[in-house]
């Protein structure tokens, strides 16, 4: 599994992504299960609100070999200040829409 992780740019300042890559190598939570070996092709993020600049993003990391999108759970869960971005299920389904079944969209992270 080759993932890009998508992380909402509002959370960079107090988060250094160091639970999603810990919960990715020990897979846990949403990778709880994978068998296969997890390789991070990318970290980004949603370019800022109103979240627009993930589809694009999204393109690019499946440009690159990415095979499965990752919204971090900052976006979808609001971690760590508990806050969702208000655009998550929009910037899920651009991403969806524009990128079909060339890739696996996972919810979170953690």
């Amino acid at each position: 599994m080759k993932i890009g992780l998508i992380r909402c740019r509002q959370t960079e300042d107090m988060c250094p992504g160091t639970m999603d890559f810990k919960i990715i190598r020990e897979k846990k939570c949403a990778f709880e299960g994978v068998e296969e070996d997890i390789e991070i092709i990318g970290v980004v993020s949603c370019g800022g609100c109103p979240g627009k600049r993930a589809v694009t993003r999204a393109q690019e990391i499946v440009r690159r070999g990415g095979d499965t999108i990752v919204l971090a759970s900052c976006i979808t869960k609001g971690n760590p200040i508990g806050f969702p971005c208000p655009q998550a299920k929009q910037i899920k389904e651009a991403i969806e829409k524009k990128l079909g079944d060339k890739v696996k969209i996972i919810d979170f992270t953690h």
